[in-house]
């Protein structure tokens, strides 16, 4: 076994304290933050903070924080190592460290990357959820949080209370206006705790929207003795990526920000309408090939694109129920964009596996295809693509492949997902029971009689004909 990698160089500060040290912030906010401080100095270096498990800490603590990022490109890999981590922590472990990291008068950002279901909000409303197991125990015990807005709100408490200045809470996950989001459900949440603390946080501390974009597979075992082949030490803190990457920020900070742009990052006022294109263009059709693949027995994304009936299907719902309700975003060719992304699913060095992606779909499905399914809806065109993408969702959830083989389905809802799709024996009890779940759908868009039917027939095509003959019928 090769010697493990180490750090090379002296840490610099914590300016940044990062929620959510998964594979994606590596491959992505890490990097950006390594250029910045190789590019302008300063002390922006992280702390990041596991909410869950100490498996990040566990491997990259012996490393001293650094780690090694490898880009797959379609010519092969290339890796350089990162070293911006700082420490990090443990939640469950000691959550008054945690608070203590981010009340810090040194620490300048707390950012996130915790997934929607971090958020404990409601994703039908956007509204904190006041009976999620975890907010409860934090308002009842508002100094040992176990929530990411528990943890915010204990430590601009501590901020406000010492008089000093208060962090940015920058929010790095894919949900639509996630900085309004993030804002939202803060201020729900300290206004429960503390009114003035409420009103201080809002007229205080920035929370500007973000649109993040680079695709991350999961590091398997085979990637880290590829790595340590290749290299000559063992780091199992590895994380893989494509070349890609875009970062756009709205520019509103509270106390300075890292040179970001030094790595390409794109500073503007309002990121909406590029944060809609990268949901909806991006993370829709990502959505719809994982479960329309999954069904069809296509291991990763570059191999559903393959088949030629799935890449006609991206095309189609592109062109004719996605990008007609994308704002035009500033500096961007939504039909370059597209194809650019058509070429990035086919890259054959991302092992982006549909399993992967299809995780959470209860959270996802809201912000990345139901936004697209009204907005048509309401110009009077039934949007067939998505429905067929909600349809294969539900087949997917229903626990049970096309082979008869169960499906590992990894959501917060999956109990209630799997009882709604158990409690009826046909499509149109099936599409009913889990159109009534109203954490996923609203009441407009679940009773509207159009959506329902198309749903409906989408279900009762794939139930029949199996996935890729429905995806060949749609795709023509």
């Amino acid at each position: 076994m090769p010697d493990r990698l180490t750090r090379r160089t002296t840490p610099a500060k914590t300016g940044i304290v990062h929620l959510g040290p998964g594979a994606f912030f590596r491959a992505f906010q890490a990097i950006y933050t390594a250029e910045a401080m190789a590019a302008q100095g300063s002390d922006w270096g992280i702390t990041a903070v596991s909410l869950k498990s100490p498996t990040a800490r566990d491997q990259l603590d012996p490393q001293g924080g650094v780690y090694t990022a490898v880009e797959l490109g379609p010519e092969g890999r290339k890796s350089q190592v990162i070293e911006s981590i700082v420490r990090v922590l443990v939640a469950p472990e000691d959550p008054a460290a945690v608070v203590a990291a981010m009340a810090d008068p040194g620490v300048r950002i707390v950012s996130l990357t915790i997934t929607e279901k971090g958020y404990c909000h409601d994703p039908a409303t956007g509204r904190l959820n006041r009976d999620h197991l975890d907010i409860v125990h934090d308002l009842a015990n508002p100094g040992q949080p176990r929530s990411a807005p528990g943890m915010i709100v204990a430590a601009l408490a501590a901020r406000q209370k010492a008089g000093g200045k208060p962090f940015t809470v920058l929010t790095c996950d894919n949900l639509p206006s996630n900085g309004k989001l993030a804002k939202g459900i803060v201020l729900e949440f300290a206004r429960a705790v503390d009114p003035a603390l409420a009103d201080w946080i809002a007229a205080n501390v920035p929370f500007p929207s973000t649109m993040v974009d680079r695709i991350t597979p999961a590091t398997t075992p085979a990637d880290v003795a590829a790595l340590a082949k290749a290299e000559g030490y063992d780091d199992p803190a590895c994380v893989m990526h494509e070349p890609f990457r875009q970062w756009v920020i709205e520019d509103d900070f509270a106390d300075g920000r890292p040179a970001w742009e030094a790595g390409g990052a794109q500073f503007v006022r309002d990121v909406e309408a590029h944060e809609l294109m990268k949901l909806r263009c991006l993370n829709g059709t990502h959505s719809t090939l994982a479960y329309l693949g999954y069904l069809a027995g296509y291991q990763t994304i570059a191999e559903t694109v393959a088949d030629p009936a799935y890449a006609a299907l991206c095309d189609r719902l592109w062109r004719e129920e996605i990008v007609p309700t994308v704002p035009q975003p500033e500096g961007e060719d939504l039909a370059a964009y597209c194809a650019a992304l058509l070429a990035r699913y086919r890259n054959p060095g991302i092992r982006h596996r549909t399993w992967q992606i299809a995780m959470d779909g209860s959270q996802k499905l809201p912000q990345r295809l139901l936004g697209v399914a009204r907005a048509r809806l309401a110009s009077g065109e039934v949007p067939k693509g998505v429905c067929l993408a909600v349809a294969g969702w539900m087949r997917y959830v229903g626990g049970v492949d096309e082979a008869g083989a169960a499906i590992d389905v990894r959501d917060p809802l999956a109990a209630e997902l799997r009882a709604a799709s158990d409690s009826a024996d046909t499509p149109e009890g099936k599409v009913a029971a889990l159109l009534a779940l109203r954490q996923v759908f609203d009441a407009a868009l679940a009773e509207d009689a159009a959506f329902r039917a198309c749903v409906t027939d989408a279900y009762r095509t794939l139930a029949t004909k199996g996935a890729r003959a429905a995806v060949a019928d749609y795709a023509g």
